[in-house]
């Protein structure tokens, strides 16, 4: 099996950190671009795309800057974290994107995060 590579990519996002936190960390928020179904408990969110479930464990949650999940079925040394980057000087806002792939899957995942962050952007009206 081939070894899983950490990627991250990142995107300006026009929407302040407040309302762009509440579409990373909240299942509703996260249904509207992210997943076909988001739903919670005890800190496990289970994702649904065309009746296909997906389980993953919140990690890490830094109120309007940063979430970490860990798929309930991967290695635990492997997530998928969005951190909300501000620039201090202009105030833009960009929406760092962190995940794992094997090498030959990269290009795949990624062309994946930029078709959901470009939903995204466009249920923010950004």
């Amino acid at each position: 099996m081939s070894e899983k590579k950490k990627f991250t990519i990142e995107y300006e996002i026009k929407s302040s950190p407040r309302i762009l936190f509440s579409f990373l960390s909240e299942p509703n928020g996260l249904a509207q671009w992210f997943a076909d179904d988001v739903n919670i408990k005890d800190q496990v969110y289970t994702f649904t795309w065309d009746n296909d479930a997906q389980k993953a464990k919140l990690l890490t949650v830094k109120e309007n800057k940063l979430v970490r999940f860990k798929w309930v079925d991967d290695d635990p040394q492997f997530y998928f974290e969005m951190e909300i980057l501000q620039d201090e000087l202009t105030n833009d806002v960009a929406l760092s994107v962190t995940d794992f792939a094997t090498e030959d899957a990269i290009a795949e995942r990624k062309l994946i995060w930029d078709n959901q962050i470009e939903y995204l952007i466009s249920v923010l009206g950004a």
